[in-house]
């Protein structure tokens, strides 16, 4: 069945939420080593939510949060997801550059946890890949 004859809207991306567990770690890397300006940092009840994104382009924002604040997870859930994390493989996000092995350098040089040097992939990208304080998963793609 075909679908229904639709207006034609522009959506984008707004907030992408990556989970923190350390709040200080994370601000230290997004704005100090990836460059991002600190948009917002909130706090409620002894923990932040903040907001971090590429200098310019105030339509696109990383909310960085506390993992597992859901009132209506376990705390077994919450010991899980925390280890998700840890691991790595809980959030990821992939960003873009038009110079990939100068920011490689530079996160290499700040200390980030290296997962792939600067590489051509099959699939027609160059990336790299490393992970937040928290343990998330950032590819860096290379603009063309």
């Amino acid at each position: 069945m075909p679908l229904p004859s639709v207006l034609i809207v522009n959506v984008t991306i707004h907030h992408v939420f990556l989970p923190h567990t350390d709040a200080e770690a994370a601000i230290g890397f997004y704005r100090d080593v990836l460059g991002f300006e600190v948009r917002d940092d909130v706090g409620y009840d002894g923990m932040r939510w903040i907001t971090v994104g590429p200098v310019g382009e105030e339509g696109t924002s990383i909310v960085l949060h506390p993992p597992a604040v859901d009132p209506g997870i376990t705390e077994a859930e919450r010991r899980t997801i925390v280890e998700l994390i840890a691991k790595g493989v809980h959030a990821s996000v992939t960003l873009a550059t038009g110079n990939l092995d100068g920011l490689f350098d530079r996160l290499q040089a700040a200390g980030a946890d290296v997962v792939q040097e600067p590489a051509d992939q099959g699939y027609g990208i160059r990336d790299c890949a490393f992970r937040d304080p928290a343990g998330n998963l950032l590819r860096i793609d290379q603009l063309a």
